[in-house]
Protein backbone atom coordinates (compact mmCIF):
# COMPACT_ATOMS: atom_id res chain seq x y z
CA UNK A 1 0.00 0.00 0.00
CA UNK A 2 1.38 3.39 -0.94
CA UNK A 3 1.55 6.38 1.36
CA UNK A 4 -1.24 8.87 0.78
CA UNK A 5 -1.75 12.50 1.80
CA UNK A 6 -3.89 13.21 4.85
CA UNK A 7 -6.69 14.54 2.64
CA UNK A 8 -7.36 14.82 -1.04
CA UNK A 9 -7.44 18.03 -3.03
CA UNK A 10 -10.90 17.69 -4.54
CA UNK A 11 -11.21 20.59 -6.95
CA UNK A 12 -14.94 19.98 -7.34
CA UNK A 13 -15.62 20.43 -3.63
CA UNK A 14 -16.26 24.12 -2.97
CA UNK A 15 -16.68 25.73 0.47
CA UNK A 16 -19.93 25.00 2.23
CA UNK A 17 -22.64 27.67 2.41
CA UNK A 18 -22.80 29.71 5.63
CA UNK A 19 -24.53 27.93 8.48
CA UNK A 20 -27.52 30.27 8.28
CA UNK A 21 -28.02 29.28 4.65
CA UNK A 22 -27.63 25.60 5.54
CA UNK A 23 -30.32 25.95 8.19
CA UNK A 24 -32.68 27.53 5.67
CA UNK A 25 -32.01 24.70 3.24
CA UNK A 26 -32.95 22.11 5.87
CA UNK A 27 -36.06 24.09 6.74
CA UNK A 28 -37.00 24.28 3.05
CA UNK A 29 -36.73 20.48 2.88
CA UNK A 30 -38.80 20.00 6.03
CA UNK A 31 -36.00 18.44 8.09
CA UNK A 32 -36.99 20.45 11.16
CA UNK A 33 -40.40 18.77 11.01
CA UNK A 34 -38.78 15.34 10.80
CA UNK A 35 -36.81 16.29 13.92
CA UNK A 36 -39.95 17.42 15.70
CA UNK A 37 -38.72 20.99 16.27
CA UNK A 38 -39.79 24.33 14.87
CA UNK A 39 -37.79 26.24 12.28
CA UNK A 40 -36.67 28.73 14.92
CA UNK A 41 -34.61 26.07 16.66
CA UNK A 42 -32.57 25.38 13.54
CA UNK A 43 -32.10 29.08 12.87
CA UNK A 44 -30.98 29.75 16.43
CA UNK A 45 -28.41 26.96 16.31
CA UNK A 46 -26.98 28.25 13.04
CA UNK A 47 -26.90 31.85 14.24
CA UNK A 48 -25.05 31.09 17.45
CA UNK A 49 -22.74 28.45 15.96
CA UNK A 50 -21.85 30.67 13.03
CA UNK A 51 -19.58 32.75 15.25
CA UNK A 52 -16.43 30.66 15.06
CA UNK A 53 -17.81 27.56 13.40
CA UNK A 54 -18.90 28.77 9.96
CA UNK A 55 -17.39 26.50 7.35
CA UNK A 56 -18.68 23.35 9.02
CA UNK A 57 -21.57 21.14 7.95
CA UNK A 58 -24.82 21.35 9.89
CA UNK A 59 -25.91 17.79 10.66
CA UNK A 60 -28.82 16.21 12.50
CA UNK A 61 -28.08 13.31 14.83
CA UNK A 62 -29.10 10.03 13.13
CA UNK A 63 -31.21 9.10 16.15
CA UNK A 64 -33.39 12.11 15.34
CA UNK A 65 -33.64 11.78 11.56
CA UNK A 66 -32.47 8.48 10.01
CA UNK A 67 -30.99 7.89 6.57
CA UNK A 68 -34.24 6.46 5.18
CA UNK A 69 -35.97 9.79 5.81
CA UNK A 70 -33.12 11.90 4.42
CA UNK A 71 -32.31 9.96 1.23
CA UNK A 72 -35.53 10.92 -0.65
CA UNK A 73 -34.68 14.59 -0.11
CA UNK A 74 -31.59 14.30 -2.30
CA UNK A 75 -31.85 15.56 -5.87
CA UNK A 76 -29.74 15.15 -9.00
CA UNK A 77 -30.97 15.87 -12.54
CA UNK A 78 -34.38 16.50 -10.95
CA UNK A 79 -34.41 12.89 -9.73
CA UNK A 80 -35.05 12.18 -6.03
CA UNK A 81 -32.62 10.10 -4.05
CA UNK A 82 -33.46 6.56 -2.98
CA UNK A 83 -32.25 3.61 -0.92
CA UNK A 84 -31.62 0.37 -2.80
CA UNK A 85 -34.33 -2.25 -2.38
CA UNK A 86 -31.97 -4.80 -0.83
CA UNK A 87 -31.06 -2.45 2.02
CA UNK A 88 -34.31 -2.33 4.05
CA UNK A 89 -32.16 -2.26 7.19
CA UNK A 90 -30.43 0.98 6.20
CA UNK A 91 -31.34 2.70 9.48
CA UNK A 92 -29.60 -0.02 11.47
CA UNK A 93 -26.25 1.14 10.05
CA UNK A 94 -25.22 3.04 13.17
CA UNK A 95 -22.09 4.96 14.22
CA UNK A 96 -19.22 2.50 14.67
CA UNK A 97 -16.04 3.57 16.49
CA UNK A 98 -17.24 7.14 15.94
CA UNK A 99 -18.04 9.46 18.83
CA UNK A 100 -20.99 11.77 18.19
CA UNK A 101 -21.82 14.89 20.18
CA UNK A 102 -24.67 14.35 22.62
CA UNK A 103 -26.92 16.84 20.85
CA UNK A 104 -29.64 16.69 18.20
CA UNK A 105 -27.72 19.16 16.02
CA UNK A 106 -23.96 19.31 15.57
CA UNK A 107 -21.29 20.46 13.14
CA UNK A 108 -18.95 18.34 11.02
CA UNK A 109 -15.71 20.12 10.16
CA UNK A 110 -12.99 19.61 7.56
CA UNK A 111 -14.99 17.54 5.07
CA UNK A 112 -13.13 15.55 2.44
CA UNK A 113 -14.60 13.32 -0.27
CA UNK A 114 -11.65 10.96 -0.16
CA UNK A 115 -10.84 10.73 -3.86
CA UNK A 116 -7.26 9.87 -2.93
CA UNK A 117 -8.50 6.57 -1.48
CA UNK A 118 -10.44 5.45 -4.53
CA UNK A 119 -9.80 1.81 -5.38
CA UNK A 120 -8.98 1.01 -1.75
CA UNK A 121 -11.13 -1.38 0.25
CA UNK A 122 -12.79 -0.11 3.45
CA UNK A 123 -10.52 -2.47 5.35
CA UNK A 124 -7.51 -0.66 3.87
CA UNK A 125 -8.91 2.88 4.00
CA UNK A 126 -10.03 2.98 7.63
CA UNK A 127 -6.51 2.57 9.11
CA UNK A 128 -5.21 5.21 6.68
CA UNK A 129 -7.87 7.68 7.83
CA UNK A 130 -7.11 6.88 11.46
CA UNK A 131 -3.38 7.47 10.95
CA UNK A 132 -4.20 10.83 9.37
CA UNK A 133 -6.34 11.74 12.42
CA UNK A 134 -9.46 11.73 10.27
CA UNK A 135 -12.89 10.35 11.15
CA UNK A 136 -15.02 8.54 8.54
CA UNK A 137 -18.38 10.09 7.76
CA UNK A 138 -21.64 8.52 8.80
CA UNK A 139 -24.17 7.76 6.11
CA UNK A 140 -26.48 10.50 7.43
CA UNK A 141 -23.60 12.99 7.39
CA UNK A 142 -22.83 12.13 3.77
CA UNK A 143 -26.47 12.74 2.88
CA UNK A 144 -26.49 16.04 4.76
CA UNK A 145 -23.41 17.09 2.79
CA UNK A 146 -25.15 16.37 -0.50
CA UNK A 147 -28.31 18.16 0.61
CA UNK A 148 -26.18 21.28 0.94
CA UNK A 149 -23.83 20.64 -2.00
CA UNK A 150 -25.38 18.26 -4.57
CA UNK A 151 -22.46 18.83 -6.96
CA UNK A 152 -20.16 16.93 -4.60
CA UNK A 153 -21.66 13.72 -6.01
CA UNK A 154 -20.08 13.25 -9.45
CA UNK A 155 -19.87 10.28 -11.75
CA UNK A 156 -16.67 8.37 -10.98
CA UNK A 157 -16.24 10.57 -7.87
CA UNK A 158 -18.66 9.09 -5.35
CA UNK A 159 -17.96 7.90 -1.81
CA UNK A 160 -18.42 5.37 0.95
CA UNK A 161 -19.48 6.35 4.46
CA UNK A 162 -17.74 3.74 6.57
CA UNK A 163 -18.47 5.44 9.88
CA UNK A 164 -21.84 3.66 9.71
CA UNK A 165 -21.84 -0.11 10.22
CA UNK A 166 -24.48 -2.70 11.02
CA UNK A 167 -23.79 -4.88 14.03
CA UNK A 168 -25.47 -8.28 13.89
CA UNK A 169 -27.24 -10.03 16.77
CA UNK A 170 -24.12 -12.05 17.60
CA UNK A 171 -22.08 -8.86 17.98
CA UNK A 172 -20.09 -9.17 14.76
CA UNK A 173 -20.18 -6.52 12.05
CA UNK A 174 -22.13 -7.06 8.86
CA UNK A 175 -19.89 -7.40 5.78
CA UNK A 176 -21.70 -4.54 4.04
CA UNK A 177 -20.74 -0.88 4.23
CA UNK A 178 -22.89 2.08 3.24
CA UNK A 179 -22.09 4.26 0.23
CA UNK A 180 -23.66 6.97 -1.89
CA UNK A 181 -23.35 7.01 -5.66
CA UNK A 182 -25.28 7.72 -8.87
CA UNK A 183 -27.71 5.21 -10.31
CA UNK A 184 -27.25 3.96 -13.86
CA UNK A 185 -30.93 3.01 -13.96
CA UNK A 186 -30.16 -0.69 -14.31
CA UNK A 187 -31.73 -3.73 -12.71
CA UNK A 188 -33.98 -3.14 -9.74
CA UNK A 189 -33.18 0.59 -9.70
CA UNK A 190 -35.41 1.07 -12.77
CA UNK A 191 -34.69 3.20 -15.82
CA UNK A 192 -36.64 6.09 -14.34
CA UNK A 193 -33.98 6.40 -11.64
CA UNK A 194 -31.03 6.83 -13.99
CA UNK A 195 -28.82 9.69 -12.67
CA UNK A 196 -30.58 9.74 -9.29
CA UNK A 197 -28.57 9.80 -6.03
CA UNK A 198 -28.43 6.26 -4.71
CA UNK A 199 -27.84 5.04 -1.15
CA UNK A 200 -26.55 1.50 -1.27
CA UNK A 201 -23.90 -0.82 0.05
CA UNK A 202 -20.61 -2.43 -0.90
CA UNK A 203 -18.73 -5.37 0.57
CA UNK A 204 -16.20 -4.39 3.25
CA UNK A 205 -13.34 -6.15 1.49
CA UNK A 206 -13.99 -4.89 -2.04
CA UNK A 207 -12.36 -2.05 -4.00
CA UNK A 208 -14.09 0.32 -6.40
CA UNK A 209 -12.27 2.76 -8.67
CA UNK A 210 -15.17 5.22 -8.50
CA UNK A 211 -15.69 5.24 -4.72
CA UNK A 212 -13.55 7.23 -2.32
CA UNK A 213 -13.99 7.44 1.46
CA UNK A 214 -15.61 10.56 2.87
CA UNK A 215 -14.15 11.80 6.13
CA UNK A 216 -14.00 14.78 8.46
CA UNK A 217 -11.59 16.46 10.81
CA UNK A 218 -13.98 16.65 13.78
CA UNK A 219 -17.53 16.86 15.09
CA UNK A 220 -18.53 19.59 17.50
CA UNK A 221 -21.65 20.76 19.30
CA UNK A 222 -20.79 24.02 21.07
CA UNK A 223 -22.36 23.95 24.52
CA UNK A 224 -23.82 27.40 23.98
CA UNK A 225 -25.98 26.18 21.12
CA UNK A 226 -27.13 22.77 22.33
CA UNK A 227 -30.90 22.45 21.86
Amino acid sequence: MTTVPETSSDAAVSPLPPLAAQAERLIELGVHGLMGVDAGGLRAFAEEAGDGYDGGLLAVHPDRVPASALAPLLRRSDKPGFVVTDMPDVDRFAPCAVELPDAPLYLVTGLDRGDHLANWSPDEALPALTRADRTPLLLTEGIHWLLQQPAVLERNRCFMTIGSRLRKADGTLDARTAAIWISNGLGRDGRERRDAPKVGWCWWGNRHTWLGFASAADRVAPSAVRT
